[in-house]
């Protein structure tokens, strides 16, 4: 199925350290422009383990290039800006592993792309018209990693401190910090900095009119 669309989605990838506060932007950027966006995270193309046991999938290196299945999302981004639909796969954190069953989800105006390593690969980072990078001190990213996982994901404390210390805090400073420098702009502390996210969403309006 093919879309009719008077003009391409504008699509704008939200990079950032993980518990920087990239979720909060992009839910603020969608509640400004409400059904206009479709909203993708990068997470839900962590790789299909399901030849792997629960505790080998423990194991994974989730903030690692390697554990996400980034070339589907390039193609899946490259069919929405055509028009078409896709099948995005889902993610559950709990059993760390892809659901059972994709979503179908349509092209809209605005495609908003989150993820700690979007802007790591430079095919994926070419499809961003925009691209904005969450710059929260590594202290405050641990606490809310911390809230979030035991919260969310059903993990304990010792599992979220050795995974942060093993994989998430190396990893980012690899990969994550690095690919700072590929962000057209940059916002510290996240959705709580209400200034930059009002100028990015006057921005957004402004750079939709001028590529068209």
């Amino acid at each position: 199925m093919t879309l009719t669309m008077k003009r391409k989605p504008f699509v704008i990838g939200i990079a950032g350290g993980t518990g920087s506060g990239k979720t909060t932007v992009a839910k603020k950027i969608r509640a400004h422009f409400k059904n206009k966006v479709l909203y993708i995270p990068h997470d839900n193309y962590y790789r299909d383990q399901t030849q792997l046991t629960l505790e080998e999938r423990k194991k994974t290196n989730y903030d690692h290039p390697n554990s996400l299945e980034t070339n589907l999302l390039i193609r899946h981004l490259k069919k929405l800006i055509a028009g078409e639909k896709v099948a995005m796969p889902l993610y559950d954190f709990v059993v760390h592993n892809r659901r059972d069953q994709p979503i179908t989800v349509l092209s809209k105006p605005i495609i908003v792309v989150e993820g700690i390593l979007i802007f790591e690969n430079q095919e994926l980072r070419n499809i961003f018209d925009l691209k904005l990078y969450v710059d929260t001190d590594a202290d405050i990213r641990l606490s809310r990693k911390i809230t979030r996982d035991i919260g969310e994901r059903g993990r304990t404390l010792e599992f979220v401190l050795h995974q942060y210390l093993a994989m998430a805090r190396p990893m980012h400073l690899a990969f994550g910090e690095p690919s700072k420098k590929y962000a057209d702009l940059i916002i510290p502390e996240g959705g709580d900095n209400h200034i930059a996210v009002r100028s990015i969403i006057h921005a957004v309006d402004r750079l939709r009119k001028e590529k068209y």
